[in-house]
């Protein structure tokens, strides 16, 4: 349900003036320590930014779409990893329950999960199970009124600070593919969870993922998501959840642009060359002027599709597309961000830098730009 429009336009300026004064001054702290600040989650807690899209009857702000879209604009100005820590209690951590869950589930887990008393974590990817989501080998079995967990989730992204997993289960072993699927809730605290050190990535330093690993877990059979009704329907759950989680990414994808093409411009401006500023040269205008443009297309796409979704449109192939564009866009931003700063874009004091390296995580997760291309496809040739 949409809030008024001021109410909105109060959230957005908010959330910007906290990006600039409180975020931006914090990034380069945050790449050093690879962690978050503690008082800043809790800042982050003070302004709801755990329950953006959890519903109001749950301690959420209820945040349709589109309305979502525009908060993350404005997050995503700043190093995505202080999205990540919101993004799974807004995202595929929480809509599962959001969309699937009994009233009781709901009840008892969302007005945690929106003022960020607990963290929700998406365990579907295995080692042998990443873009082939269907091939979960992690089994549940009946075990009472319990089911019994055995398996490996890899790359779980906040899963070392979570309290609470939507886990992926094969609980008919004799169906191959996303039959026999179950999504379970699982407290991170269930005897036989363990956890590996969290890995050491590439970038988005301060958002951490590692793997979990279920011995015997021993999870109640009211815990599918659903209830026991929704037993072998996890896949479809997934699949819900990851079409409003990449328009989510596109969102982010396009924050991130906005600000490498500021660094860019505010570099240009300044740096000097043959006695002039290089934005004066045209191969320089030409590579800020194509950010630009492709920028501002991918947030006519996000916007679109968000408003399509709220208004009960589906949105899986159109999800694809912004999911596909945005994430490709802001690749070909950040590399030209580093090319327009010359050497110093190579040089870690420069947030460029690390934005180069933080956004090459987007067109991985959340389904590969493979995997969108597939999905685009396949809807073309189906509606043929």
């Amino acid at each position: 349900m949409a809030v008024d429009s001021d109410t909105l336009n109060h959230l957005i300026e908010t959330v910007r003036r906290f990006v600039e004064n409180r975020l931006i001054p914090l990034e380069a702290q945050v790449a050093e320590d690879d962690c978050i600040p503690d008082d800043v989650i809790s800042e982050m807690r003070e302004l709801g930014l755990f329950g953006l899209t959890i519903p109001e009857a749950y301690g959420g702000l209820g945040l349709n779409t589109e309305e979502e879209c525009q908060v993350i604009l404005e997050i995503g100005y700043t190093s995505p990893a202080f999205r990540s820590i919101i993004g799974t209690n807004n995202g595929i951590g929480s809509q599962g329950l959001v969309m699937d869950g009994t009233e009781e589930q709901k009840r008892h887990y969302l007005p945690k999960l929106a003022t960020g008393e607990i963290i929700g974590s998406f365990a579907l990817t295995e080692p042998d199970a990443g873009s082939d989501s269907a091939a979960v080998q992690t089994r549940a079995v009946k075990d009472g009124d319990d089911y019994v967990l055995n398996g490996t989730k890899r790359y779980i992204t906040n899963a070392n600070c979570a309290q609470l997993f939507t886990v992926f289960a094969r609980t008919d072993q004799n169906e191959a593919g996303s039959r026999g699927v179950s999504a379970f809730l699982v407290d991170a605290d269930s005897p036989g969870i363990s956890l590996s050190k969290p890995y050491k990535k590439m970038g988005q330093q301060g958002a951490h993922v590692c793997d979990v690993i279920f011995e015997d877990c021993r999870v109640p059979e009211a815990n599918i998501i659903g209830g026991p009704d929704k037993l072998h329907l996890g896949f479809q759950t997934a699949m819900k959840t990851l079409d409003r989680g990449r328009i989510h990414i596109s969102a982010l994808a396009v924050g991130c642009a906005k600000r490498l093409i500021d660094l860019s411009l505010s570099y240009a401006v300044e740096r000097k060359q043959f006695g002039k500023p290089i934005a004066d040269f045209q191969l320089v205008q030409a590579m800020l002027a194509d950010s630009q443009a492709e920028c501002y297309a991918a947030k006519c796409m996000v916007l679109d599709a968000a408003r399509r979704r709220d208004n009960g449109e589906s949105v899986k192939m159109i999800a694809s597309c912004c999911k596909l564009f945005a994430t490709e866009m802001v690749g070909r931003v950040a590399d030209r961000a580093v090319q327009i700063h010359g050497g110093a874009g190579y040089i870690e004091e420069y947030a460029v830098s690390r934005f180069y390296r933080d956004v090459r995580l987007l067109r991985i997760y959340e389904g590969t730009s493979q995997i969108q291309q597939t999905i685009i496809a396949r809807d073309l040739i189906r509606q043929a």
